[in-house]
């Protein structure tokens, strides 16, 4: 069984980063001194679990995050700079501060590094999230100890849940774009005029014309989808915003 941290001050950790051609010690009291962060540590960058679904919804749920007093979102996994830095490229994953605890150091003081020798990891972290308010947890959700990976409260949703209850989240908006379209700069301007946030998807880059009509059984951009529902191209989607 794990043991919970709250109230106690994270480990003193110096974690050795790559940032352009140099080597940048990255101290956690630059980390976390006088700053509000919410930390999610995982078993490793490239991970199913962790590149569909941990991160990116951190990555998502920022700003969100950044209403209610948070200052940063770091992301700790016992790998690499190299590693780490190429994740984050890969994921796109701007809104979030990427740790290498390549040693372990910090995931060892948090009680957390484990062994997964058995699939070749080695000492990994075990996948938690906490909140630090200026160097000392206050709220912390480890995964149950359960055999495998199981991802079942250290998700970005269940830290909105605790730091803002009241919150009600705006529904995923995903639109399908292709570059010089019109109708598309139109949607995605409606959708920012009203305040919304979307995922864009754009044709020949992220996606083709066959999984357009997949999804929505049609071939022309933009179409637009809000919270799993096909709403359609732009004048539908005036239509629904009204």
């Amino acid at each position: 069984m794990f043991t919970s941290k709250e109230g106690q001050t994270i480990p003193n950790v110096t974690f050795p980063t790559r940032q352009g051609d140099s080597w940048v010690n990255v101290t956690t009291e630059a980390l976390f001194k006088d700053k509000t962060v919410i930390v999610f540590s995982l078993p490793g960058a490239f991970t199913p679990t962790c590149s569909s679904s941990h991160l990116p919804r951190y990555n998502e749920l920022f700003p969100v995050f950044q209403q209610h007093g948070v200052d940063s979102v770091v992301c700790v996994s016992v790998n690499d700079t190299f590693v780490m830095n190429a994740w984050k490229a890969d994921q796109e994953a701007e809104n979030i501060t990427f740790i290498p605890d390549g040693n372990g150091d910090f995931t060892d003081g948090m009680g957390l590094l484990v062994d997964k020798n058995d699939i070749g990891f080695g000492k990994r972290s075990w996948r938690y999230s906490m909140l630090v308010k200026n160097g000392v947890v206050e709220k912390m959700f480890i995964e149950p100890n359960k055999p495998g990976d199981p991802f079942e409260v250290s998700d970005a949703d269940t830290m909105l849940k605790y730091i803002a209850p009241e919150q009600k989240l705006q529904e995923s908006i995903t639109v399908f774009t292709k570059p010089g379209c019109p109708f598309c700069a139109k949607a995605k301007q409606n959708l920012i005029d009203k305040g919304l946030q979307y995922e864009e998807v754009v044709l020949g880059k992220d996606a083709t014309t066959v999984s357009l009509r997949a999804v929505s059984g049609r071939s022309t951009v933009p179409q637009i989808f809000i919270g799993g529902k096909h709403i359609g191209g732009s004048e539908e989607l005036e239509t629904y915003l009204g």
